[in-house]
């Protein structure tokens, strides 16, 4: 019997569970939250949907529950607030994850543990290091929902179904995510090359690259979270473990000294599946990208030091 222990029942954290059950991926799913009351309420709400769907036991419960979990999902912590960077989440959440950590190691006994919360790059780092998992176990959400809006924004120009689109954003969950321009390809042709085909000027790069950045600004100014795309993005990574589909998703994980960097943690198109992460790929990049993933990986590696990582 698959278990899932969904730790924050906020927006994310419950939304994740929502599109989980709608899946029906696991038997079991405990929801873990600060607030009591909140993890109740929730339970109680996503529990009626199953009869709609396959029998799944969902209950608030609390760190002991999840003793058997085959995958912890860390959906704890504040969220953005209008304006605000992801960046400027670090301390706060970093402290929320180390004490989620205190509590849960006690009785885990095995498993995946897959960060959600921002900023998601430090939090994966951190956990890696706080825990003491082998870095195969750990992973977060990473850039899934970049890549997804990447895609979604090139289908909206071509006129092309996103999942005939191959498109990656690696590099950091955040201002400086950086679009591999020079790897897209729809239905295998590369973009310009698409374009030149059907008669139609390519797309504005920079216009999509900064929207693609600043998608959850937008989002958050307007109705104050993010939760559809990122909870159906959670589903996508929770359902390539628990099927051991390896399949090929942009996840952040500790890196092992791909495009010379290691001891950090961003997203690269890395194999998923029943064992976590499975090799990170390396791309070939053209100099611009290279020079940007650079650059976001310096940014990422000075706020580690802020919390403390040397």
């Amino acid at each position: 019997m698959a278990t899932i222990a969904v730790i924050g029942a906020g927006s994310v954290g419950a939304t994740t569970a929502y599109a989980i059950i709608a899946s029906n991926l696991v038997e079991e799913i405990v929801l873990i939250d600060i607030n009591r009351p909140r993890a109740e309420g929730e339970a109680l709400d996503l529990g009626d949907s199953t009869a709609f769907t396959t029998p799944t036991r969902v209950f608030a419960g609390d760190y002991a529950d999840c003793q058997n979990a085959d995958l912890v999902i860390f959906a704890a912590g504040a969220g953005q607030r209008p304006g605000e960077s992801r960046l400027a989440l670090a301390e706060k959440n970093h402290a929320v994850l180390r004490d989620v950590l205190a509590q849960l190691m006690p009785y885990w006994r095995g498993g995946l543990l897959l960060i959600v919360s921002n900023p998601v790059d430090l939090l994966t780092y951190a956990a890696v290091k706080i825990t003491g998992l082998e870095p195969s176990r750990v992973l977060g959400s990473g850039t899934i929902l970049d890549s997804a809006r990447f895609r979604y924004a090139l289908s909206t120009y071509t006129g092309v179904d996103a999942r005939n689109i191959h498109a990656y954003v690696i590099g950091e969950h955040g201002d400086s995510a950086v679009p591999l321009w020079s790897r897209v390809r729809v239905a295998g042709i590369p973009l310009d090359e698409f374009c030149r085909q059907k008669g139609i000027a390519p797309p504005d790069r920079e216009a999509v690259t900064t929207a693609v950045r600043q998608a959850a600004y937008r989002i958050i100014e307007r109705k104050g979270a993010t939760y559809y795309a990122i909870g159906l993005g959670i589903r996508r990574i929770c359902e390539a473990i628990l099927k051991d589909q390896k399949s090929v998703l942009t996840v952040s994980g500790l890196l092992a000294g791909q495009y010379g960097f290691s001891d950090l943690s961003f997203s690269l198109p890395t194999v998923v599946g029943k064992n976590g992460r499975g090799i990170a790929l390396e791309l070939p990049l053209v100099a611009e990208e290279l020079a940007a993933l650079r650059h976001s990986a310096g940014i990422l590696k000075a706020a580690q030091e802020r919390l403390g990582y040397r």
